[in-house]
């Protein structure tokens, strides 16, 4: 696994370095061997931010956590991360055998920012693959977002996933007529 450092008014040490590799190795034997890590350490007041990413075979889960001290926010995100992996094993393990999604989100961060009555402070632009609702439901719990868009294998339509607030899931499918 290739892992990326982003340190936010912070240095990071080369033993939180070395502790980093180490806990997300014992990812080494789910993900393949082009999985990438991004971390990303951000520093704010006494409160430090570890934010890890990691994107495999189309899928991506990602984990954030806010502790006192940079090594226990770390250990939170490993653990979440864990207990993301565990929760979906069997739907995750059915889809990295067979390989079913490829690069399905690819996030670039476009700085030119229109000026309006909103203003728009970020500008993502995501490649739409063709995927099931379920798919589409589980890739969103694993980036722990409250909605997801996607194309329909089923319909060819472009359509949103979202979480209610009671916990159930909602599909939103446009109607051009």
């Amino acid at each position: 696994m290739k892992i990326t450092y982003t340190a936010r008014k912070v240095n990071l040490r080369d033993n939180f370095k070395e502790r980093v590799e180490k806990k997300l190795s014992k990812f080494d034997k789910i993900f393949s061997d082009d999985a990438q890590a991004t971390v990303v350490v951000t520093l704010e007041k006494n409160r430090q931010t570890v934010e890890v990413t990691i994107r495999d075979n189309s899928m991506v889960y990602r984990a954030e956590s806010t502790q006192p001290e940079m090594n226990d926010a770390l250990d939170r995100v490993v653990d979440v991360i864990a207990g993301k992996l565990r929760k979906n094993k069997t739907k995750l393990s059915k889809r990295l055998r067979e390989g079913t999604l490829d690069d399905l989100i690819v996030t670039t961060p476009d700085d030119d920012i229109e000026e309006t009555e909103f203003e728009i402070v970020r500008k993502k632009q995501i490649m739409l693959k063709p995927v099931t609702v379920d798919e589409a439901i589980l890739q969103m719990n694993m980036v722990n977002h409250s909605f997801y868009m996607f194309v329909n294998a089923d319909t060819g339509a472009v359509n949103v996933v979202y979480r209610r607030n009671d916990g159930a899931y909602g599909l939103l499918e446009a109607d051009t007529e």
